[in-house]
């Protein structure tokens, strides 16, 4: 096997983190009086409660390894906070780690931020010039591909104009057009991509699948757009809380990060209730929304959890609503079930499985209700699931519209209640 071009070994990055907590409040008084009980040597009669400090230790990576081959391109995928930037910030050799080894071969372009690497006084034309020194290439190089860099930027018109007064979507162009046609063997790039357009981020994805099957160049890519990682990446790094969570395939670490996030992130997917009423004798208990990733065509799966302090027979209400409050769906299990469904005394756990749905992209929220059909709600709890349908992700789905639109509400239909 060849040798890897970058070789993570088990590297750390740790901050310290100042919590200072206020004493009591100190009024002008006091310190008038503490003023002059200094100047007089008045004994003190005031005892101000100084400011506490307390110091926690933070890893932001712990305990990372991984090798990368040259005409690799690897997707960094997590959640805010995995420490993905850090992960970048250190193999770019912008922070020191503060334990493990690095080995890198080759010469390094980073895009981190807005403005990584460029001067704000210096003209778009200078910074090209710097940061191709940087890199450590001639000047007559540079001149060789400053031509194709301002193509691909699409700034000429503000060539001499210093870097400072530029927009943030004129900023990354540049900056992009810089690292990918300066010829460096390993290109990192964080999320700031988003800042551009759709169509200048399509542009960028194909220029770095270029450069990697072309040049055999190395490509580590952060992004939130799981499509874009699908499009470009050979492989996958998933990332939480600091930790490698999962190297391989990119299918399989996008399945692993959907799932990781649903039960274990949390994007309030997931509902308990905190105290259980005494009042009523059916209540939902807790509740779960799952999106099946595998499936091509969307439908809701909610399982749910509910307590009863007698033996009946209920009906489930699905209400689901768009971001912005408006209804969009509604959905009754004795609808479609004929027979209600049987709750025993204490816990019942059940699963509801809607037919397949055609919903737009967009944010939603799913309520549910526990029925005796036409005489009584037994238990209501109101936008208790939340989650978002978008065309990123393992599903091949292409949604089309936004829910902004608005064109109304659709019948949930009952796939199964057991």
């Amino acid at each position: 096997m060849s040798t890897p071009v970058i070789r993570v070994e088990n590297i750390s990055k740790q901050f310290i983190i100042k919590h200072e907590t206020q004493g009591r409040y100190v009024a002008l008084r006091d310190v008038i009086s503490q003023k002059a009980g200094k100047i007089f040597s008045f004994p003190k009669t005031i005892s101000a409660n100084p400011k506490s400090v307390t110091k926690e230790i933070f890893w932001a990576v712990k305990g990372v390894s991984f090798d990368i081959q040259q005409g690799d391109r690897v997707g960094i995928i997590g959640r805010n906070g995995a420490g993905k930037s850090t992960l970048l910030k250190i193999l770019s050799r912008i922070t020191e780690p503060s334990s493990g080894r690095i080995k890198m071969y080759g010469r390094i372009a980073s895009l981190l931020e807005v403005g990584t690497g460029f001067h704000p006084e210096l003209s778009g034309r200078e910074n090209v010039y710097l940061n191709g020194a940087i890199l450590g290439m001639s000047r007559l190089d540079i001149k060789k591909k400053f031509d194709e860099i301002v193509a691909f930027a699409e700034v000429e018109n503000f060539l001499d104009t210093p870097v400072k007064r530029y927009s943030s979507g004129m900023y990354v162009r540049l900056a992009f057009a810089v690292a990918a046609h300066l010829e460096p063997e390993i290109l990192i790039i964080d999320e700031v991509l988003a800042v551009g357009d759709a169509q200048f981020q399509k542009k960028c994805l194909n220029k770095m699948e270029d450069v990697s099957n072309k040049d055999g160049r190395t490509v580590l890519f952060v992004s939130h757009n799981m499509s874009a990682i699908k499009t470009l990446c050979t492989s996958a790094i998933v990332m939480h809380k600091g930790e490698k969570i999962l190297q391989g395939d990119v299918s399989d670490s996008l399945a692993k990060y959907i799932s990781f996030d649903q039960t274990q992130l949390n994007y309030k997917t997931r509902f308990t209730r905190v105290n259980n009423p005494v009042n009523k004798k059916v209540f939902l208990e807790a509740a779960e929304f799952i999106d099946d990733q595998t499936r091509n065509q969307f439908a809701i799966i909610v399982k749910i959890q509910i307590c009863s302090r007698i033996t009946t027979k209920i009906g489930i209400n699905l209400k689901l609503k768009d971001s912005m409050g408006f209804p969009v769906g509604f959905g009754c299990s004795h609808y479609f079930f004929p027979d209600l469904t049987p709750i025993q005394e204490g816990e019942n756990n059940i699963t509801i499985h809607s037919t397949d749905m055609n919903l737009a992209s967009g944010s939603y929220k799913l309520s549910i209700e526990l029925v005796y059909p036409g005489i009584e709600t037994l238990d209501s709890v109101e936008d208790c699931i939340q989650f978002e349908l978008s065309n990123d992700g393992l599903a091949n789905r292409n949604y089309g519209v936004m829910q902004e639109w608005g064109y109304g509400a659709i019948e949930i239909k009952m796939k199964s209640v057991q």
